[in-house]
């Protein structure tokens, strides 16, 4: 897949999303509330920004369009979109409302509260008029239309109608991700995305079933005389309605899911851009239902890249007959190391920091996963590298593994703390870890920082080691003794 020469108009309700990270250890004094310790910051784009940011994930252009207000949450935001050469800034600046801005407290790893800033006030007429100059101006420009409604004001009838009406007469596609209850506001659609309860407000049917949901598309579908209804189910995928009676269903790979937050925008991105790249709305289909299973087991507002979906779409084929092998024989679960170094370039190309930590995890246990989530929990992408079974044989004796490394493998894929698996051959991953240069190399507190194998190596390009505490009693080693009796 290749959609370097696709640019896509993103026109919808921008907001600036901040994540904020820290610990809760106590309980205040002055109220029974749990005190946050405040450990960083990040900021990033979203709703449609967030849109345009999968865009530029997946390897195509954006052009944003949408109000940002006259205030520092405005400021940061036209950095950040100022910070990516493939996305052009045509947003309109307004005195008479803020920047929408929502910030998610987190506390190991989950929210514990989301504050929002947004005014409720209509499209004001010099708004409006700002904003159809601006899709007037960029229209040319675009090889798809893309209008992503949060419900903030920015699409209002008179922006839908324009929008879609230019498309229309430039012969290009247009998607939305719908927010209103009446889709005949987007009236001439290409493909509307609702996910399953925005389809049962919009249509007033049941939405129980399959046949339920290919029901209420085909109303809305009417209504809004678009070409085709991909209704979103969640953990149990997706189902394209298209208006020529075909209907089309696909299943979602079981997984644990970590946040949601953002998977639709995900699912638009990537359908647009496999449309406009000349693949039907099916295939279209399989390839956003993919990358909405990266998406969701990422915490926070997450893009997905080509690599990650082609991997995802891998896996998906293993579960659909076969399992246990990738295409080419490399093991479920498992990541080459070109394919990890090229991950792990991406993430850092896109401000992400990558995290490392190695083990031979055999029989996985409680402080296996409380290391991978202490591991997880200091980068925003984690590497695991498993030792393979000569390797552990070498290390732990000739009894040992217990699991094979497709087991392992396996399981250390499913671990929502992991973002990719990779084999080392050798006795440390020195090697591998000198290739990787992780931004963050982790390892147990029964080390000390100058017993860590690559510390140096990772420390001279500018990345840190951390010590993650152990739970103390958990063993593989013990409880195979125990086992044994």
């Amino acid at each position: 897949m290749d959609f370097s020469a696709l640019t896509v108009l993103c026109v919808g309700d921008v907001m600036l999303d901040r994540y904020v990270y820290g610990e809760m250890e106590r309980i205040s004094p002055e109220a029974p509330v749990p005190v946050l310790r405040l450990l960083r910051t990040r900021e990033m784009p979203g709703g449609a920004g967030n849109v345009a940011s999968n865009i530029l994930s997946l390897g195509g252009r954006a052009i944003l369009v949408g109000l940002v207000g006259q205030d520092a949450a405005g400021a940061a935001l036209r950095a950040l979109v100022a910070a990516q050469p493939r996305l052009a800034d045509a947003l309109v600046a307004t005195a008479d409302r803020p920047t929408v801005a929502k910030t998610r407290y987190i506390a190991t790893q989950q929210q514990v509260v989301r504050t929002d800033e947004e005014s409720l006030a209509p499209l004001q007429p010099a708004e409006r008029a700002a904003l159809i100059a601006a899709i007037d101006v960029h229209a040319p420009a675009a090889s798809v239309l893309l209008l992503s409604d949060y419900g903030k004001a920015v699409l209002d009838d008179a922006v839908i109608a324009h929008a879609i009406a230019l498309a229309r007469a430039r012969g290009i596609p247009v998607f939305v991700d719908p927010k209103s209850r009446d889709f005949s506001r987007y009236r001439g659609a290409t493909c509307i995305t609702p996910n399953a309860r925005e389809l049962a407000a919009a249509s007033g049917l049941p939405v129980a079933d399959a046949g339920e949901i290919e029901a209420a598309a085909r109303l809305v579908m009417r209504q809004a005389e678009a070409a085709a209804i991909l209704a979103t189910r969640s953990e149990r995928g997706m189902i394209l309605v298209e208006r020529d009676g075909s209907a089309h269903v696909v299943g979602s790979r079981a997984r644990e899911v970590f946040d949601v937050s953002g998977a639709g925008d995900t699912v638009i991105a990537s359908l647009a851009l496999a449309y406009a790249s000349g693949r039907s709305l099916e295939q279209a289909m399989h390839i956003a239902n993919a990358a909405a299973g990266v998406v969701v087991g990422k915490l926070g507002t997450a893009t997905a890249d080509l690599a990650e979906i082609l991997e995802e779409l891998d896996l998906q084929d293993q579960e659909a007959g076969n399992a246990g092998t990738e295409p080419g024989g490399a093991l479920a679960g498992l990541s080459s190391l070109p394919r990890v170094l090229g991950l792990a370039a991406r993430w850092k190309a896109q401000g992400l920091a990558v995290g490392f930590t190695n083990g031979c995890f055999d029989i996985l246990h409680p402080g296996h996963v409380a290391t991978l989530a202490a591991a997880r929990a200091a980068c925003d992408r984690l590497v695991v590298g498993l030792n393979d079974d000569a390797s552990v044989a070498r290390l732990k004796g000739p009894s040992r593994p217990v699991h094979p490394l497709a087991a392992r493998a396996q399981v250390m894929a499913a671990i929502r703390h992991v973002d990719a698996v990779v084999a080392f051959a050798d006795d440390t991953p020195l090697a591998l870890i000198t290739a990787l240069l992780p931004d963050v190399l982790v390892k147990g507190d029964d080390y000390a920082p100058d017993q860590v194998v690559g510390a140096t190596e990772v420390i001279a390009a500018g990345g840190r080691v951390v010590l993650a505490r152990l739970v103390p009693g958990m063993s593989t080693t013990a409880t195979i003794a125990r086992v044994r009796g």
